[in-house]
């Protein structure tokens, strides 16, 4: 692990809570697809943040930061950014990085920002194995929590191995896609998870949830399941 000065480059807001922020480090890092910083508050403070860049983007750091009133934690991570224009990171960190030696089915999952994890899985596989079979999956509340969703819609059409499930859990009437939850699109596209390596990126709860699902109700492998709940639950 290392810690890093990097001067922000870029805030950009997606959404009315979500933003997209470039940071420059100063010095050479490396990280494992599927990783995450820890922003460097103060001396006794440090708050966890998924790189949605890939290990070879060298040049900056990205990250999709969702901040509202609901969470007072990455808000405060907005505030520094915004008055400093330069913060410190620690990184990198996590275990459910990207197992790059496997050529297994993928199935990525992504809860709103969570989409930042599974992004830098995305766009690594899709690097060094353009023709690995992935299905990502991606839920929002509301349609405009997709943020991206136009950029996976262009990948896909480059890689007819990529399947792009986006899932509305409020949809309006002009949406036509799937709704619910994004667990439920999961277990209604797939009677066996038992060849797939998967990974989950949100709620604490929404992972516990699909692990134990994936595990019992489609005989995925507890092994092949990754994502950074796991080593809190």
């Amino acid at each position: 692990m290392a810690i890093l000065s990097c001067k922000v480059t870029s805030v950009e807001a997606i959404t009315d809570t979500v933003y997209r922020v470039r940071l420059v480090p100063k010095m050479p890092f490396s990280f494992k697809a599927g990783q995450y910083l820890m922003v460097v508050m103060n001396d006794c403070d440090r708050l966890p943040l998924s790189l949605a860049s890939t290990p070879s983007q060298q040049e900056y750091i990205e990250l999709h930061i969702g901040a509202s009133e609901m969470n007072l934690y990455t808000m405060a991570v907005m505030e520094l950014i915004l008055k400093e224009k330069e913060i410190t990171v620690d990184v990198p960190h996590g275990d459910a990085w990207l197992r790059e030696e496997g050529n297994r089915h993928l199935v990525l999952i992504a809860g709103g920002t969570g989409f930042s994890y599974v992004r830098s899985i995305l766009m690594t596989v899709l690097e060094q194995q353009p023709d690995r079979d992935i299905s990502i999956y991606w839920g929002g509340r509301e349609l405009k929590h997709l943020y991206d969703q136009s950029e996976l819609e262009a990948l896909s059409q480059q890689h007819p191995n990529l399947k792009v499930i986006p899932v509305v859990e409020h949809p309006t009437d002009e949406w036509h896609g799937r709704s619910g939850t994004v667990l439920s699109a999961v277990l209604q596209d797939f009677t066996t998870l038992a060849d797939y390596d998967i990974y989950i990126a949100g709620r604490f709860d929404m992972a516990k949830i699909a692990r134990e699902r994936f595990c019992t109700e489609r005989s995925a492998e507890e092994a092949h399941v990754f994502g950074d709940a796991f080593s809190f639950i």
